[in-house]
């Protein structure tokens, strides 16, 4: 839309609505400092599409993956439109404080006065009663000619943008050691299984213990993984002291890929927790050629309606990047059933556990001993703990691979089609939680956030023996499998949604039997 002046443009998709329960608090500071993460088209000859199409039909054997340079190299932003928005940082007295080609950024900095002037919005305060954020009303506002350049702009607004999907048991029924739950689905013996790999973990708050680490993987008669911790947009490895915040999300993640995938390099991206820290962070671990890991791993997520257009589209320009290098990113569903914790009746699914090109990961009820699994149901502790996320998109239609899923039309008024999430499922209840140590003490903690680094663990594996990242896996596993891949799960709800046989939008294609996945991925 032009101003009447016809100067400038509003970027689709970046109005956000105040918090529910945001109470506005007046100007943010004119001298405050803002910070903001510009993120860029790609080429626009660059045939994304089809690449992805093209991979998606391959045997992973026969993949021909982007290396990271190559990856830069062909669809990194083009020069062009870089110094158009350093043009445009300088014609408003914005710093360029980085210029990252590769990951299509440009980070720019100024008073809070200047840089609301420059993308013409009202930075205000907002108090809530989980704690104050910056945000504006309206939409960013660009110059005509530089509009089309400008996926997204990141930073103006700081609220909280995700939860970690892991929940504390207080009276468990059972519980397992991360190996005792790959022992029932049959991972590999967990001693150097992911040795050449790395794995990495996008977290967006608390941090872990060295020593808690060495004692925990002691216990399980392993060797303690290699753990790096890489700072973004001033994140660091800062535990919090709370075993109940953010340390257990950071513990849990590690401490079952380090077991299942034992040997692999663990590198931890900590980031804020706004939607810029989120993509920012994605976008390091992806584009990162020191560590290079293969395998990404997300804990975190909220309802898809919770991130503007614009965020969502700066999460799938990074997200199908990591498809195109062949890095597999695997992300919890959510745990608060088909509504995603949100109170208006509706059905919502997780993200970025929605978006197509990762393998979103659900939660069962897993009840077993040894390699013998007695009964394995949906997780759904409702209405008084949580339940595995699930349901249909209402931001990305239906992908080509779940054409011959079934995926069911949304349980909203109108029935519409999208993708289906999860793609695959794993245990999760909290009362037939995972044993981890956090802060100093025992716990047992349940969750989808426990889902997504144990698939993660497996594509580790699974990349170890091929000698390279497996990449975009869901197209395979929609695909012609061996029979015996999944343990189908077929019983119980997550309030909307109900098993059945095949995918469902409660546990997906199902459980793993990881013995048979790790030799088809590899």
């Amino acid at each position: 839309m032009t101003d009447p002046a016809g100067a400038s443009v509003a970027l689709a998709g970046s109005e956000r609505r105040p918090l529910e329960g945001a109470v506005p608090a007046g100007p943010v500071g004119a001298e405050e400092r803002v910070v903001v993460t510009v993120v860029l088209r790609p080429p626009p000859s660059f045939p994304t599409s089809e690449r992805l199409e093209t991979l998606g039909g391959e045997p992973v054997g026969e993949r021909r993956h982007l290396t990271r340079e190559e990856l830069a190299d062909e669809r990194g932003a083009t020069a062009e439109d870089l110094a158009a928005v350093q043009d445009f940082a300088a014609g408003h007295g914005l710093e360029v404080v980085e210029v990252d080609r590769a990951g299509r950024r440009l980070v720019l900095a100024g008073r809070a006065a200047t840089v609301g002037a420059a993308f013409q919005v009202n930075l205000e305060r907002f108090r809530h009663p989980e704690g104050a954020y910056r945000g504006h009303a309206g939409p960013v506002r660009l110059p005509g000619e530089l509009a089309p350049v400008v996926v997204a702009v990141l930073g103006l607004d700081d609220r909280p943008q995700a939860m970690p999907r892991f929940r504390p048991s207080a009276a468990p029924l059972m519980t397992y050691s991360p190996p005792e739950v790959g022992a029932a689905y049959s991972y590999p013996p967990p001693n150097g299984a992911g040795a050449g790999t790395t794995i990495a973990f996008i977290e967006l708050g608390g941090g872990y213990d060295a020593n808690d680490l060495a004692t925990y993987f002691a216990g399980l008669g392993l060797a303690a993984p290699a753990v790096e911790a890489v700072g973004v947009d001033g994140g660091a490895n800062a535990p919090t002291g709370n075993a109940a915040g953010p340390d257990g999300e950071v513990m849990l993640d590690l401490e079952v890929a380090g077991s299942l995938a034992n040997g692999a390099r663990l590198a931890v991206y900590f980031a804020p927790n706004t939607d810029q820290g989120f993509v920012d962070a994605i976008s390091a671990a992806v584009h990162d050629t020191l560590r290079a890991p293969a395998v990404i791993s997300i804990s975190w997520g909220g309802p898809e309606e919770s991130y503007t257009a614009s965020a969502r589209a700066a999460f799938e320009s990074v997200l199908a990047d990591a498809a195109l290098a062949g890095i597999t990113v695997c992300v919890a569903a959510g745990d608060g059933g088909s509504s995603d914790g949100v109170n208006d009746g509706l059905a919502h699914v997780d993200y970025p556990a929605a978006s197509p090109h990762v393998l979103a990961c659900g939660g069962t009820r897993l009840v077993a001993s040894g390699a013998a699994i007695s009964s394995e149901v949906v997780w759904n502790d409702l209405p008084t703990g949580g339940a595995t996320g699930g349901g249909v998109s209402a931001a990305f239609p239906l992908p080509s691979w779940q054409d011959r899923a079934g995926v069911p039309p949304s349980a909203n008024p109108g029935g519409g089609s999208g993708r289906g999430v999860p793609d695959v499922a794993g245990n999760a209840d909290p009362d037939t939680g995972y044993r981890i140590l956090v802060d100093g003490a025992e716990s047992v903690v349940g969750g989808t956030s426990a889902v997504a680094p144990l698939w993660s663990a497996l594509v580790a594996v699974a990349a170890a023996r091929l000698g390279r990242g497996v990449g975009f896996v869901n197209p395979l596993l929609y695909g012609q499998l061996p029979g015996g891949a999944f343990h189908d799960v077929t019983q119980g709800n997550n309030g909307a949604y109900s098993a059945r046989k095949g995918w469902d939008a409660c546990t997906g294609l199902g459980s793993p039997d990881a013995a048979v996945l790790a030799g088809a991925l590899s």
